[in-house]
């Protein structure tokens, strides 16, 4: 028998990491929407959501580096239990054992990249740089110097090593 789980969805609230009161175990519910592959033409795309349980050191990784609205991939086993409501109603209960997480590769907070070049000069147009045309007379081969000013992001000058400065036996790498 096989009893296997892979999902990607957003968590749907916000993690409380609990500890069981008999033996001091990390355990942490919350609830997934994925989203379903397709969509009825006309109509918005429909998810479906699912009871999470992580325990111990996952359900302690899950509360530190998730929370409500982040993207997860987890894979898991599906389960299911029956407990007795305060009505004393048998409830059954299917939900998905974590085994494993990963991150999506979505970051946590969108940040907005922006240059701010020094000594920028808005009112004077650039003489290595002719923005009227594809293509431009920019030096690639050296940096640029701390007096050259930029009029607009398409102006950001690259450095590009001379092929004579690389030494792949240097360990101090660039990445």
């Amino acid at each position: 028998m096989y009893n296997k789980v892979i999902l990607m969805g957003r968590i749907c609230h916000d993690l409380e990491l609990k500890i069981t009161p008999n033996n001091g175990v990390p355990v942490l519910s919350f609830r997934l929407a994925a989203d379903r592959r397709y969509q009825v033409k006309g109509e918005e795309r429909k998810a479906d959501f699912f009871n999470i349980v992580a325990w111990r050191s996952t359900a302690e990784f899950i509360a530190k580096y998730f929370s409500k609205g982040r993207m997860i991939m987890l894979d898991g086993e599906l389960q299911t239990r029956q407990y007795i409501d305060k009505n004393n109603v048998t409830q059954n209960v299917v939900e998905i054992v974590v085994d494993s997480v990963h991150f999506t590769g979505e970051k946590a907070v969108t940040q907005q990249l922006t240059y701010s070049p020094p000594n920028v000069d808005t009112t004077s147009p650039q003489s290595n740089v002719d923005t009227t045309s594809s293509s431009s007379n920019v030096d690639m081969t050296s940096p640029p110097s701390q007096s050259e000013s930029f009029t607009s992001p398409d102006s950001v000058q690259m450095y590009f090593p001379a092929q004579g400065d690389f030494n792949a036996q240097d360990d101090d790498y660039p990445f």
